[in-house]
């Protein structure tokens, strides 16, 4: 029988690449994927983190392999900067947020409905929608208002870049491609000096320098104990009518991905969205490749008519579907609570 979570997260990790490091492999080269940067993925999922801690914990044994198999939840990707407030990290801008160069905007409730805040005010400039410039925010800045944020310089773009580089598979007696899949372009990431990747977990490992990812790329790994009280305080608010995701939502059974939870339990009836179309999702556990399905983007608004009234670690462990495991081990929906105009 799957076990619930029973330890809030403790500790973060940040993760300084060596060098280079590398996306999920990009599709093959077929006439449609010639243009952009198909298949690209960038940083690596919170699974990723909890296989490191697993083996790491072989070499280091500061816990049974059983305690942290029954009780390990790690969560992110996020990401900081290397200064003096890098525990105050960047999480996914909430969809009801519309932060751009050109101005700022807001999604609001009315009617059982949202609606853009600039056109129920009548303003005569947003006959055009405005397009999110902006991606991540402060995790303090959580709470505040479109225009705080922009006045503070709480939000941020991606801070890495990507560059595709192509590989040839060749034939085994000559020296030309296959026929088919013998090219394809792999997505590699270069991330600047003073930015480091961030999870959460509630175990810890010993700082130092580790093989990190599919791709075993070398990265120095810092964990410390998260001593910011809003930090600490923000992840265990409990969730009411109105929240939003700060990782990617798997719902469903092992087959099926759906968009929020269908058990009885989860308040379905008349279920209010913001969300993008869903991105894919696949770990990898115990050297294998778990199922791919679909998830619900980071920054999904999700508004109930029945609160929950209790926080992501008390959610239903059957809401997660499960392989061997329960997917909220690996942050899977994690979520923190949002206000709403006109919810209350």
């Amino acid at each position: 029988m799957l076990k619930q979570p029973v330890n809030n997260f403790k500790y973060i990790y940040y993760i300084h690449p060596l060098g280079m490091m590398y996306g999920s492999r990009g599709a093959f080269l077929f006439p449609e994927n010639l243009v952009g940067r198909s298949g690209a993925k960038f940083p690596p999922e919170a699974s990723t983190l909890s296989g490191l801690i697993l083996g790491v914990n072989k070499i280091q044994k500061r816990f049974t392999q059983e305690e942290l198999r029954n009780n390990l939840c790690v969560a992110g990707p996020f990401w900081t900067t290397n200064d003096n407030d890098k525990e105050n990290f960047y999480v996914p801008i909430p969809w009801t947020k519309i932060i751009s160069n050109k101005g700022v905007d807001e999604w609001v409730f009315k009617d059982n409905n949202f609606v853009l805040e600039s056109q129920e005010s009548g303003d005569e400039d947003s006959s055009q929608k405005i397009e999110p410039d902006y991606q991540w925010q402060r995790i303090t800045a959580w709470q505040d208002s479109a225009d705080i944020l922009k006045a503070n310089e709480s939000v941020a773009t991606n801070p890495w870049k990507f560059f595709s580089m192509l590989h040839p598979s060749l034939e085994s007696n000559q020296r030309c491609v296959k026929p088919k899949d013998g090219l394809f372009i792999e997505n590699s990431v270069q991330i600047p000096e003073d930015i480091c990747i961030v999870y959460l977990s509630n175990y810890s490992i010993e700082n130092g320098w580790y093989r990190f990812g599919g791709e075993n790329h070398l990265v120095e790994v810092e964990c410390e104990e998260i001593t910011l009280t809003d930090v600490l305080e923000l992840l265990n608010l409990p969730i009411e009518r109105s929240f939003a995701l700060i990782t990617p939502g798997i719902w469903g059974s092992t087959r099926f991905s759906f968009r929020y939870p269908q058990q009885e339990s989860f308040p379905k009836d008349n279920i209010k969205m913001l969300t993008d179309k869903p991105v894919p999702y696949r770990y990898r556990a115990k050297g294998q490749l778990g199922r791919g399905r679909y998830a619900v983007p980071p920054g999904s608004v999700y508004v109930l008519d029945t609160p929950l009234n209790k926080s992501w670690w008390n959610w239903d462990i059957d809401w997660f579907p499960s392989e061997g495991y329960s997917l909220q081990r690996v942050g899977c929906g994690l979520s923190l609570p949002i206000t709403i105009k006109g919810v209350a």
